[in-house]
């Protein structure tokens, strides 16, 4: 960012550039979190998976080896139902805890898909900017509209978007009253950037 000569920062295409491919980056670190969770998620599936079949297993092995009983003895064999009805509860709540890891793997996936998205969005978007922005100005409106456009700010939950700096300004309509909220986001890139 260059000075002007009144003190007050000029936006520069680079700047928005630099932004783009930090928010990029950043997209990308929540998608290798995410595939870490799903990763711990299937684990845990494949280890209740393991626990259900030997459950199944244990007991079909119960059933096949035990004798008629005879007359005389329905306490032990009330004791054995008993045995078997728990562990049936056991096998059911193991099922349904997999089932419901199943559904969390799959909505990260799909988070996932939709977090690599905008990520090659904005590092197009940066590209766009270095070959087409005639200055500063025109790509801050550039992505101002492209934030809109995709939902940006909801995959930035701890973080503030340009389009949101620009809103908060009042200058989602007229971006150049914005240039103080925006310089703040585009200095807390380079803060994070330098780091």
């Amino acid at each position: 960012m260059s000075d002007d000569s009144d003190g007050r920062h000029t936006l520069s295409v680079d700047d928005f550039v630099e932004y783009c491919r930090t928010q990029a980056g950043l997209l990308t670190g929540h998608v290798e979190t995410m595939r870490e969770e799903a990763d711990d998620l299937l684990d845990d599936i494949d280890e209740d998976m393991a626990e259900i079949r030997s459950r199944l297993e244990s007991q079909s092995s119960g059933v096949n080896g035990t004798a008629t009983p005879s007359a005389g003895t329905t306490g032990a064999t009330g004791v054995g139902s008993e045995t078997d009805e728990a562990d049936l509860d056991e096998i059911e709540a193991l099922e349904n805890d997999v089932e419901e890891k199943q559904f969390l793997v799959e909505a990260k996936q799909t988070r996932m898909e939709a977090f690599q998205q905008l990520a090659a969005d904005y590092t197009d978007l940066a590209a766009e900017l270095q070959s087409e922005a005639a200055d500063g100005q025109a790509a801050l409106e550039r992505v101002i509209r492209f934030e809109a456009e995709t939902d940006a700010p909801m995959y930035f939950e701890e973080r503030e978007t340009m389009y949101e700096a620009a809103a908060a300004a009042g200058s989602a309509d007229n971006s150049s009253e914005g240039n103080d909220e925006t310089d703040e986001t585009l200095n807390r890139d380079s803060a994070e950037t330098d780091r």
